[in-house]
């Protein structure tokens, strides 16, 4: 079914494979790597400790995508002309941009997490010695927002260095992990860890970013930054519906985790995370199918509508082969992996697991409709089918975690998610048709 065809949709095809093996290569270390870690943090704080892990890191990274920008996708988008006019300054213009645009969503960041510290720490059940060490977590999670160099990486198609930097994360929340539970094993002492594995990503990223771009992306003091805006047109209503939409889909996952905890309390909340984690683990082939996805439909909206046609069908064949198959696995090891990682006390959470690992796979089969959107610049189209699905998630869980509990905040995610399927398939076969 998916053999290789000649042409530019077969060529762009066979990079998608490629492209997304480098990166589940990576993730799939980070997958071996990420059961360990997770047995380590769950068995030493508990459930209701690890709740309040949960709730921190939750809102934590709701604060890093209400603030951070996809700035990989504008590398990409209006990178890709740059490049292949030879026209390296321009191309770090907008470089210097995409970094100024993440410095400054970094600042506000912290602004927002001292904020929420001050007015919501007791909700949050923190200590009254963690509201530093929870604010320098969070200070690093937005210094660290690493869009900028990866999406010089994905300009070069260098996919395979990006996988490494990747992995830094996981084999650095293993060794903090590990350092915590001999040296401090508090949540505290996991914040730690979790943070320096977020700056030893960062710096890798970097280093191979300036090394892949080398002479290519220019001079770093060549004309003024600003001037990104007047040489790449559209580029602002780009980068705000990028935004807007990162931020609700993952706004939709992470402030589930604190409406749980709101309503159950920490417990709840832990198992709760927990599921969810194991559940996208299952399924991280979505995420890394997405990203290989729009960088070589972004290259084939200039070969026409039908090879464009072409490519979308092939990749949403393969999206819909893979959501199939990770349901099957679920059903088969999703119990046993559970209480394998975390124990005998974390077992409530599998129906939790079977649920949202569903939803994921929902999100799955539908992983090539966004990138298209994107790529044919809709994106104000797919930001607002992404409104309509956050405020039917956030409504549904408002009104089944009071009768339900945390298992009406799983159904909850399943309905919102097949909705954004549906809307999202339906405008991505028209925007083929009308091209």
């Amino acid at each position: 079914m998916f053999k290789r065809k000649p042409g530019v949709a077969g060529d762009g095809f066979a990079r998608i494979l490629a492209n997304t093996g480098w990166l589940l290569g990576g993730k799939g270390v980070g997958a071996v790597l990420s059961l360990a870690y997770l047995a380590i943090v769950t068995r030493t704080l508990g459930v209701v400790d690890f709740g309040r892990f949960a709730l921190v890191l939750s809102a934590a990274n709701v604060v890093k995508t209400l603030v951070s920008f996809d700035s990989w996708q504008i590398v990409v988008r209006y990178g890709q002309p740059h490049l292949a006019d030879g026209k390296g300054d321009a191309l770090n213009r907008l470089l210097r941009f995409c970094i100024l645009i993440d410095l400054a969503s970094a600042l506000a960041g912290g602004a927002i997490a001292g904020a929420i510290i001050l007015l919501f720490g007791k909700a949050l059940e923190l200590g009254p010695d963690m509201g530093w060490p929870v604010w320098l977590f969070c200070m690093v999670m937005m210094v660290t927002i690493r869009s900028s160099p990866t999406g010089v990486l994905r300009l070069f198609d260098r996919f395979d260095s990006a996988a490494f930097a990747e992995t830094m994360i996981p084999v650095g929340r293993m060794i903090g992990a590990a350092a915590a539970w001999i040296a401090m094993p508090d949540v505290t002492g996991f914040l730690i860890g979790w943070g320096a594995a977020e700056l030893l990503c960062a710096a890798s990223y970097w280093y191979l970013a300036l090394k892949v771009g080398g002479d290519r992306i220019g001079g770093w003091r060549a004309g003024r930054t600003l001037d990104a805006l007047r040489e790449n047109s559209g580029i602002v209503g780009f980068l705000t519906a990028t935004n807007l939409q990162t931020s609700l889909t993952s706004i939709g996952q992470q402030v589930a985790v604190l409406i749980v905890g709101g309503f159950v309390g920490p417990a709840g909340a832990g198992l709760y995370r927990l599921a969810n984690q194991l559940a996208n683990s299952l399924t991280k082939i979505s995420s890394l199918l997405s990203r290989s996805i729009f960088v070589e439909l972004s290259r084939t909206t200039t070969h026409g509508k039908e090879a464009l046609g072409d490519l979308f069908r092939r990749t949403n064949r393969l999206a819909m082969a893979a959501g199939a198959s990770i349901v099957g696995l679920i059903l088969v090891i999703g119990h046993p992996l559970l209480g394998l990682i975390a124990g005998k006390a974390f077992l409530p959470a599998y129906p939790l697991l079977l649920m949202l690992g569903i939803a994921a796979c929902i999100e799955l089969m539908g992983v090539s409709y966004r990138p298209l959107l994107m790529a044919t610049d809709r994106a104000g189209l797919s930001l607002r089918i992404s409104v309509v699905a956050t405020l039917l998630l956030l409504g549904l869980q408002a009104a089944l975690l009071p009768v339900y509990g945390t298992q009406g905040a799983a159904m909850a995610n399943i309905a919102a998610s097949f909705a954004a399927f549906a809307m999202m398939g339906l405008a991505s076969r028209r925007a083929l048709k009308t091209g």
